[in-house]
């Protein structure tokens, strides 16, 4: 399979570093600002989507769930409050957005069931068929290698878990698709320099959503890490898909 387009897109034009190295650092200089820009960037619409990310993941109620790409923990804090049973560890490349995350976790009186760590999707620190569940939000799309990222989740999934990916994906109805256009190269590149002073990552974010692999490109990876009964569902006029797929038992 031919490398993805997203992969070939890193956050800083002209640095030499791979992408991972990038996309910490991006995320690491973007933490304060991240989760007003991700309102922004959504129009408030993302809350629903990790909402219907969670009702997939509770289906099986799960009691060990790993969320990847946990940024701040909002998936992480919310899949613990609606399964009060499960423990979830969540992970994430960045240390500041780690950090940000812990502070909420406490906020929200999780502690107990919600651990954070700094760990690199491609190579965790996890043993074989430790989860029941991986989820992961808005994060796939930032790996260096999504085929070497899907193929660690299915290490450390357990048989007959299931890993559910919610990512931004580009709107198929024509209208719609015409003001994401306008949205995303002009509004938000403007307002994340300004508010997250990093003049490049709310210009690497919207491209990365481009350029990411989607609908049955995005399955087909998941069959060839070994995954199956891989599906999707678009939603809110296709701009972002909830994608599933099972560790065979």
């Amino acid at each position: 399979m031919n490398r993805p387009a997203v992969e070939q897109i890193n956050p800083y034009d002209g640095d030499t570093r791979g992408k991972t190295s990038q996309v910490r650092d991006m995320f690491d200089s973007i933490a304060p600002a991240y989760d007003f820009m991700n309102r922004a960037m959504t129009l408030g619409v993302d809350r629903a989507w990790r909402r219907k990310a969670v009702d997939v993941a509770a289906q099986d109620s799960p009691v060990r769930i790993l969320d990847l790409a946990t940024g701040t923990a909002d998936l992480a804090i919310a899949l613990a409050k609606r399964m009060p049973s499960a423990e979830i560890t969540g992970a994430d490349l960045s240390e500041r957005m780690i950090e940000a995350g812990r502070v909420k976790v406490a906020r929200a009186g999780l502690d107990d069931r919600v651990t954070l760590q700094v760990a690199d999707g491609l190579h965790l620190p996890m043993p074989d068929a430790t989860f029941d569940c991986i989820t992961i939000a808005y994060g796939i799309r930032n790996f260096a290698s999504m085929l070497d990222g899907y193929r660690e989740m299915w290490r450390v999934l357990r048989p007959g878990g299931r890993v559910v990916v919610l990512e931004l994906s580009t709107p198929t109805n024509p209208v719609a698709l015409g003001l994401y256009h306008i949205y995303t190269r002009t509004l938000i590149p403007a307002v994340g320099r300004l508010l997250s002073h990093d003049r490049r990552a709310y210009s690497y974010l919207p491209e990365s959503v481009r350029a990411v692999a989607q609908g049955e490109a995005m399955t087909a990876l998941m069959t060839e890490a070994g995954f199956t009964d891989a599906t999707f569902r678009r939603l809110t006029f296709g701009s972002c898909t909830i994608y599933t797929a099972t560790k065979p038992a």
